[in-house]
């Protein structure tokens, strides 16, 4: 086999005059476009026969990585597989072919998929209604920070600005409270990876009147409950301000326990982490947002409501002059449709009996790698985590071995890396996250290349610090490829 071949870029296996295509007889005369629209030369097409092009794009895709063909430990990003049904479901003609202007008499199916998601998700959390508009999780984030500030302003409250935010969270949380105009108060940890509550006591006493809400990630990043959330939603309700739930992390509360029985009143959900749809690529994505009893007035519509036996999109007029996410749009329509249909599939192939297991399953595998691998790996914080965990890296510094390199060292055998030095409380943070679905043979396969890769680390540490050595291409300059990309062909035939 030529495996330059495949190595190739498709400009260098171009020949002029080679075609891979054959299209039909012209059946609409000719026409010339304006010489407004036209190149000044041709563009730089590659030339190639249709069998070269087929393997050459073919070998390319062989190349990407993705829970259909690996283990995907990415921590904080629940890489969970996609039921083939779920796209099955998703390709019907009826579904897909819909057009979102059509009248609502026509689509009421569709519009009963929204709702049936709506009430799903309504149950599964315990919150009262939610919007599917927001088109990720981070626009999520934004949409429930706007529901907060219309609230607050519906009550002449225009003075709280200011959100709460732990140490330990993502970094999408200060970002979409920056964007929504509010001022960030950063919460630090304590020692076992918590919310430090004196710390959070201090804050609210400095800022007894403004504090708009608190962001919370429940468990955290670190994969940890936090065991004080009744006093923390006390202390922030009694302050005059609303609890916000990142859904990152849901996973692991399904079917023990719902963020609206946490005390929270707002919350998003990235439905890609935690039911099923496709995750990464730069999309579809959907962030479901949902309310407590009380605020669902606040939600931004459109939105869909039942009303007898029909299903209808309640989509008044703008509210002029008033500072309010309920009557604008923050999205297009409602929302990415496909996407919603994929998590109904989903939820309703589990069922309420099923959905049950998620949690349990998802902590059990978490707890089987941890407690195998912590010999070998530093376990800053001991004890019980949830759906995930943070190493900080190899236990035995003196190899010189760091969590990138066996970041790098993984993908010899096979494996996706696990979500490295994030989160920035440790200096070489490795967070595992497993979820649910992995059967014990997966688990005990990457837990034994792990430990076969922490002894390389203390026997043989330059074969570990060189590697990838079986990948397509092997350790990149990681700063260089940031400052110099390679955008284009002509450089990179010129980098060969």
């Amino acid at each position: 086999m030529n495996n330059k071949l495949y190595s190739n870029l498709i400009f260098e296996l171009s020949h002029k005059g080679r075609r891979a295509y054959s299209l039909p007889k012209n059946e609409f005369g000719k026409h010339k476009l304006p010489q407004s629209m036209r190149r000044a030369a041709d563009a730089e097409l590659p030339e190639c026969d249709e069998m070269t092009v087929v393997r050459h794009y073919t070998n390319m895709s062989e190349n990407n990585f993705g829970v259909d063909n690996g283990f995907y430990p990415l921590g904080s990003c629940t890489m969970k597989y996609n039921p083939p049904v779920n796209e099955e479901a998703a390709a019907l003609s009826s579904l897909n072919n819909l057009h979102p202007l059509q009248p609502t008499e026509t689509v009421q199916g569709a519009l009963k998929v929204e709702y049936m998601l709506q009430r799903a998700l309504s149950a599964i959390t315990g919150m009262s209604d939610f919007t599917l508009n927001p088109c990720a999780g981070a626009h999520g984030e934004l949409t429930g920070l706007m529901i907060i500030r219309s609230y607050h302003s519906s009550r002449n409250d225009n003075k709280r600005n200011k959100v709460i935010v732990p140490d330990s969270a993502h970094g999408t949380n200060p970002a979409s409270a920056a964007v929504c105009g509010l001022e960030i108060l950063e919460v630090k940890s304590t020692e076992d990876g918590l919310v430090d509550l004196d710390n959070l006591k201090e804050i609210v006493a400095e800022h007894p009147d403004d504090i708009a809400a608190m962001m919370m990630t429940n468990p955290n990043t670190l994969g940890l409950f936090e065991k004080d959330i009744p006093a923390i939603t006390k202390l922030i309700h009694d302050a005059g301000g609303l609890m916000y739930y990142d859904g990152a992390n849901l996973n692991p509360m399904l079917g023990v326990a719902r963020p609206a029985d946490m005390g929270f009143d707002v919350m998003h959900i990235n439905l890609h982490k935690t039911f099923s749809t496709p995750h990464g690529g730069g999309g579809p994505g959907s962030g479901p947002v949902g309310v407590r009893e009380g605020l669902e007035d606040f939600l931004p519509k459109p939105h869909v409501k039942k009303e007898g036996d029909k299903y209808v999109v309640d989509n008044p007029a703008p509210a002029e002059g008033e500072y309010s996410v309920r009557n604008n749009r923050v999205g297009s329509f409602l929302g990415n449709f496909l996407v919603i249909v994929r998590a109904l599939t989903y939820i309703l192939s589990l069922g309420k009996e099923h959905i049950k297991m998620v949690g349990p399953l998802s902590v059990l595998n978490a707890n089987y790698i941890k407690e195998s691998l912590k010999d070998d790996y530093e376990l800053p914080i001991t004890g019980l985590c949830k759906h995930e965990f943070v190493f900080n890296g190899l236990k035995d510094k003196s190899t010189g071995v760091t969590t990138m390199d066996v970041a790098k060292r993984l993908l010899d055998f096979g494996y996706h890396a696990p979500t490295i030095y994030f989160p920035l409380l440790f200096h070489e943070s490795m967070m595992i996250e497993p979820t649910e679905n992995e059967s014990k043979e997966t688990i005990d396969g990457f837990i034994s290349v792990m430990h076969r890769i922490a002894k390389e680390a203390r026997e043989n540490p330059d074969l570990v610090k060189g590697s990838p050595h079986n990948t397509p291409i092997g350790r990149t300059d990681d700063v260089l490829a940031a400052k110099h990309p390679i955008v284009n062909y002509k450089q990179a035939l010129a980098d060969k």
